[in-house]
């Protein structure tokens, strides 16, 4: 809540005339720099929940028609701030998309290595939503512009999957239930936290194998010492007897003799009890040799049953993963993608089918009974036109407009009613995996845009919107990352002078 408090009694006071300089300085900057003084305005017109403690967020909705996104989680919103859209010709397309990349320092390769922090990617063909500068109108090349600390803490709060709606209009999303919307499996919950305890273990046994190999190694490397120290002795014991055997043979006088046959004794008695020392210095060693083998091995054991218990519970966690199911009137079908990649198409059956059913996008909670039922969430799309036909002007003069009016609740009729239409096959009810949190159903009279593809969630384009943002750019298939900065490139950095006219 904003608040702007006055003393009345408080008696004006004289400026001095440095705080008078300093004053219309401030004044001449925001007089020549009026895209930094609505960058400011911008940020305070960030909100957040204050109510209650805010959860992972779910969902974001930026609508064209009041130049706002709104971050919604389980339980309604929980982040709300302006935006700047694409300006006429370049329009943000609406449609349904999801976060498919995440970069925190971004630069764009087609618009003067133009600065994008924060970027969180919706299309490989280049739309995207990031910090940047909010002229308080619709001004970029098709990407959603937000305030450059709410873009940070946006970044900070989603991961990629979270759905992203470009909404023509104002929509906020209503709970609803159907039987049509999918629950999860039961005890899908119980096996996931199962599997996740076994890889647990598996990784703490292999962990314990590696140390007890390590401590048996260090216990074998210490009892090497007295087997070399036995060894280099008896190397120079045999060295004394064969230098005194050379000198028995050599020797003339009896004295001679005596000597070498003296150091001969000598050397063969060392030799003698340095290889007594050695073989109990080996015998001591053999158990630790033996201990390093045998530890070894069990960190070969352990870790193999650590890879395979990891990858048992990736199998499974996956299986639960969110899913997204799509189905289009235009083409009569039933699409499931999960985790970014295509796993199920099939025929469906929509009664009446020459009627216009809507684009309607079901959204699954967190699950409220045990295990088993899962709240959803619906938002229903309708065009930017009015009901006289008109379209809604998408320049400067719509910026801005309805920011300050709470977003329309879905109406849940309408979403009802597309559901009592759809048949799904059995045998494709069978085949979905069971339903997890973040799921979505999403129900639309469109098909599916040329940019749902490798590496993407569903992407749902609505025809008869401007989508000049999307048409002004080529998804290549040989660039999968068109927006990377060459690293030997040196950044773009914006005047803080830079005007109205500058466009990202």
């Amino acid at each position: 809540m904003r608040s702007r408090c006055v003393n009345p009694k408080r008696k004006p006071t004289r400026l001095r005339p440095a705080h008078l300089a300093v004053a219309g300085l401030a004044a001449l900057i925001a007089a020549t720099d009026p895209v930094g003084a609505t960058d400011r305005r911008s940020e305070r017109s960030v909100e957040s929940i204050e109510q209650r403690t805010a959860g992972e967020p779910v969902m974001a909705i930026v609508s064209l028609h009041s130049q706002r996104i709104t971050v919604y989680d389980a339980n309604g919103w929980i982040l709300r701030a302006p935006v700047s859209s694409g300006q006429k010709g370049r329009e943000t397309p609406a449609g349904i998309f999801a976060v498919i990349q995440k970069e925190a320092e971004h630069y764009s390769n087609l618009y003067d290595d133009a600065y994008m922090p924060h970027m969180q990617r919706i299309t490989w063909s280049g739309i995207a939503l990031h910090g940047g500068a909010l002229p308080g109108y619709p001004a970029s090349h098709g990407c959603v512009r937000m305030p450059f600390d709410f873009a940070a803490r946006l970044f900070d709060a989603t991961r990629p999957g979270l759905r992203v709606i470009v909404a023509p209009t104002d929509v906020a999303p209503v709970e609803i239930a159907h039987p049509v919307l999918f629950q999860s499996k039961p005890g899908a919950g119980a096996l996931v936290a199962a599997r996740a305890a076994e890889a647990d273990e598996a990784a703490r046994k292999a962990d314990q194998a590696r140390l007890a190999a390590g401590t048996a190694f260090r216990e074998a490397a210490q009892a090497m010492a007295p087997v070399r120290v036995a060894e280099n002795l008896k190397t120079r014991a045999e060295a004394q007897l064969a230098a005194a055997e050379t000198a028995l043979g050599a020797a003339i006088s009896a004295e001679a003799k005596e000597q070498a046959e003296r150091d001969k004794a000598q050397a063969i008695a060392r030799i003698a009890a340095l290889q007594v020392q050695l073989a109990g210095a080996k015998a001591e060693q053999q158990p630790k040799l033996d201990a390093v083998t045998r530890t070894r091995e069990a960190v070969a054991i352990a870790e193999t049953a650590r890879a395979a218990a990891a990858e048992a519970a990736r199998q499974v966690a996956r299986q639960f993963e969110p899913v997204s199911v799509l189905i289009s009137r235009k083409t009569q079908r039933l699409y499931v993608r999960q985790a970014f990649e295509p796993i199920l198409e099939s025929p469906v059956t929509i009664l009446d089918a020459d009627s216009p059913i809507g684009t309607h996008v079901f959204t699954a909670m967190e699950r409220t009974n045990g295990d088993t039922n899962m709240r959803w969430s619906v938002v229903s799309l309708e065009g930017g036109r009015s009901r006289g036909g008109v379209v809604e002007p998408q320049g400067r003069a719509r910026g801005g407009q309805g920011r300050d009016i709470e977003p329309m609740p879905t109406d849940p009729g309408s979403a009802k009613s597309a559901l009592d239409r759809i048949v799904i096959p059995q045998d494709a009810l069978d085949r979905i995996a069971g339903m997890a949190p973040r799921s979505s159903l999403i129900v639309t009279d469109e098909a599916l845009s040329s940019e749902t593809g490798k590496g993407t969630d569903f992407v749902v384009l609505m025809s008869g919107e401007p989508q000049g943002g999307i048409k002004m750019r080529r998804r290549g298939p040989e660039a999968e990352f068109p927006y990377a900065r060459a690293r030997d490139r040196m950044p773009f950095w914006r005047s803080p002078f830079g005007g109205p006219f500058f466009n990202w």
